[in-house]
């Protein structure tokens, strides 16, 4: 009797766990980043499935910013300045960031001294994090170095991430 004590509790915890992490992203307050999560996602002119879709999105891990919310629909702005709702459930938390302006050189380190490991052309999106004192980790398909944070759209200017 034991075991199956343990195991509710266990399933319960785990319950609760990932309702807290979708929760805590569902109540995050706008503005801030996050990606779509899927590889075909529908942005709407208005937050509901009656308004006509006005965008197919078929790129997972673009970078969105998060403007408004209204229920479980998130007003989104995309790397191109377009705006329009999404609903939560296709988006994710995962940070990530498109290359911007010009080919970026992808650093060993933190440094414009630093080795050169990889390039990225504008357009370019990856994983995004380790960033501080204008520089992140961007990673593409396991491919990683530092950027320059100005060259990236995805994170606020001088913005910390662990």
């Amino acid at each position: 009797m034991r075991l199956w004590n343990w195991l509710a509790l266990s399933l319960a915890a785990l319950a609760l766990t990932a309702m807290s992490a979708g929760d805590a992203f569902a109540q995050r307050k706008p503005p801030y980043f996050a990606s779509i999560a899927s590889g075909k996602a529908r942005m709407r002119t208005g937050p509901g499935r009656n308004y006509p879709a006005s965008w197919l999105y078929q790129r997972e891990d673009l970078p969105i910013r998060v403007i408004d919310t209204y229920g479980d629909w998130r007003k989104i702005e995309d790397p191109d300045g377009t705006q329009g709702w999404m609903q939560v459930n296709m988006l994710s938390d995962t940070r990530t960031a498109m290359v911007v302006g010009r080919i970026v050189e992808m650093r060993e380190a933190p440094r414009f001294d630093s080795r050169v490991n990889w390039r990225a052309a504008p357009g370019v999106v990856g994983r995004v994090s380790k960033c501080a004192h204008g520089w992140c980790w961007f990673d593409v398909r396991g491919r990683g170095g530092y950027v320059e944070q100005s060259h990236i759209w995805g994170v606020e200017p001088n913005e910390v991430l662990p």
